[in-house]
């Protein structure tokens, strides 16, 4: 359930979940801010009680005892110091446990979404996925220095501040105690005007960042379509709900919290001040009229604070409950490696891929491949072409794992395809993509790509995709940066750092997702000069809109609608008359 939809009190639960999770390593630390928090308060709870000693004892009686009243006075003085000492070093720790804290809940969600499945990201949207990693985690921050801090301060505060006040005159402390259930009436008014507000301001924000990624990456595209008052007029109208949003939780904080609460501290004041004047007030209840003057502002001070609080917490909870539905998304199927699969992996007669009756389909009820079965041997080049919809993605997905086979079988060197583990799985396939995806670093960290491979292993790769001589013409070779996409290079040169990229993982098997159909004649040679020369040594399966790229395959599979309309090499297939394969490749031999 989306954290919109939501019950504020799920969302609470959700947060108080996620807290424990991330903090679970220095809980020892909160314990300690706790009692620090407990002996401050005790100590700020004295001073009053030692102000009415000193007036009550010695002011006004003329009592002048000037060593007791020197100690009296430094101990108002030392215990102030003392309590805000304590309160500065719980407030440090507290700050390192919040930033430590949202360290690892950074980490847990990246590496959460690192492991999703391809199907999540089907649905997502980028800008709102960096908002929920950046935006959302900072938020949960704010729990512990604002939010958790100044609620335990000034919850420990108050019990303190009323147990003294009952000590005092218990008949004076009823009055004061009358004012918290004003105070509930007023959070319960704030939690049901604000929550939805807030919630729906947090929801609009990724709305404003996913929109504001979606326009940068297709700033071409939309420049060309002459789309810019489009996109800014839909942009303006997120806006201003966002704003109109923002603006109905500020009028809930602005005639709800302070306001009111400042309005109760004048009435509590008079009534104090009514009750004392009405009694026969002795010397010696001066001070306590005193003591509960300066209590007074102890207890509408923390009930301020901690109702001002709410807003903040009620955002911080929102975004908390983001990130923990993002967190509850199921993880890819974490694969297993059985030692009899491993022992069929070894064997060489086992095909590179055995598919068998496989039928699939996104949503139900509308298949996309059917009863599919397939072979293809160790060391073949394999092409797969078809018309657009004909499944050919779709069966490069399933290969990938990407998607669960729903259906029938996949066999990889004889192993089941869900019962290789995934470590050894994205060793042995390689994966060269349609769009080629280049890091903003060099072109040594692009083929690399964090395995720790040597100058050697990357050269021989960047040699086998023949991106060697162009990568070495930079101004610093291997090390030069590629820029943001790999912009400082052409479409082609980034299609051969792709395939020297998946080449360097030294794969049994690689994939190829129409890697020729976005670059140019000269560099389609080079590609098919690599190809022919993987020949015999890894399994290629080529996706192809271009039919020239796998004009030489041992293979080609012609898909129709999800089924296998044809099989063969070129010349075999081209000798159907009225074939599909042929049709295709004579319509693309005209427009050529």
């Amino acid at each position: 359930m989306k954290p919109e939809h939501q019950s504020t009190a799920g969302q609470m639960r959700q947060a108080i979940a996620l807290l424990r999770r991330a903090a679970r390593p220095d809980q020892h630390h909160l314990g300690w801010a706790v009692l620090w928090l407990a002996i401050a308060a005790l100590l700020e709870v004295l001073g009053p009680i030692m102000g009415k000693a000193l007036i009550d004892e010695h002011l006004l009686p003329h009592h002048l005892d000037w060593p007791r009243m020197a100690a009296l006075l430094a101990g108002v003085v030392l215990t102030g110091w003392i309590a805000s000492g304590l309160r500065y070093l719980q407030l440090v720790r507290l700050s390192g446990l919040a930033m430590r804290s949202v360290m690892r809940l950074r980490e847990m969600v990246y590496t959460h979404v690192l492991l999703l499945p391809m199907a999540f990201f089907d649905r997502a949207i980028t800008g709102q996925l960096v908002s929920r990693v950046t935006n959302d985690t900072e938020a949960v921050k704010s729990l512990y220095i604002q939010v958790l801090f100044v609620m335990l301060d000034s919850t420990i505060v108050l019990v303190g501040t009323m147990c003294a006040m009952a000590w005092l005159d218990w008949r004076l402390m009823l009055i004061v105690l009358a004012l918290l259930p004003a105070v509930l009436l007023i959070v319960w008014l704030y939690q049901r005007w604000s929550a939805p507000a807030v919630t729906r301001a947090r929801a609009l924000r990724s709305e404003i960042n996913g929109q504001m990624a979606e326009s940068i990456g297709g700033m071409s595209v939309l420049q060309a379509n002459n789309a810019e008052q489009r996109f800014g007029a839909r942009f303006a109208a997120t806006n201003q709900d966002h704003y109109t949003a923002r603006l109905s939780e500020l009028r809930a904080n602005a005639w709800l919290l302070r306001p009111a609460l400042d309005l109760f501290n004048i009435i509590l004041l008079g009534a104090v001040i009514f009750m004392f004047g009405h009694r026969e007030m002795t010397a010696t209840e001066v001070g306590v009229l005193y003591a509960f003057i300066s209590y007074l502002a102890r207890v509408i001070e923390p009930l301020i604070q901690i109702t001002m609080q709410f807003s903040q917490l009620q955002q911080s909870v929102v975004a908390s409950a983001r990130v923990a539905t993002l967190l509850d998304e199921g993880a890819a199927k974490e694969h297993t490696d059985h030692a009899s699969h491993a022992e069929a992996a070894n064997d060489g007669n086992a095909p590179a891929v055995a598919i068998r009756h496989l039928n699939f389909a996104y949503n139900e009820g509308q298949p996309v491949l059917h009863d599919l079965s397939l072979t293809i041997p160790q060391g073949d080049f394999v092409g797969i072409v078809g018309h657009t919809g004909s499944g050919k993605s779709t069966l490069l997905s399933l290969l990938l794992r990407f998607y669960p086979a729903q259906h029938g079988s996949i066999m990889v060197h004889g192993v089941p395809l869900d019962a290789i583990d995934n470590e050894r799985f994205r060793a042995e396939v390689g994966l060269v993509p349609q769009d080629p995806f280049l890091l903003a670093a060099s072109a040594r960290e692009n083929i690399d790509m964090g395995r720790g491979l040597t100058q050697a292993q990357i050269e021989a790769a960047a040699r086998a995709a023949h991106a060697h001589d162009f990568i070495a013409a930079l101004e610093r070779g291997y090390d030069t940066p590629l820029g943001e996409g790999g912009s400082r290079l052409s479409v082609g040169q980034k299609q051969l750092i792709a395939i020297a990229r998946a080449l360097a993982g030294t794969p049994r098997i690689l994939l190829l997702d129409e890697a020729t159909s976005h670059i140019d004649s000269q560099t389609e040679q080079i590609v098919q000069t690599a190809l022919d020369e993987l020949r015999g040594k890894v399994t290629v399966i080529a996706i192809a809109h271009r039919l020239s790229t796998i004009r030489d395959a041992d293979r080609i599979i012609v898909l129709n609608h999800g089924r296998i309309a044809e099989t063969g090499p070129h010349e075999q297939l081209m000798q159907i008359d009225g074939g599909l394969y042929q049709r295709l490749y004579l319509l693309q031999q005209l427009a050529a």
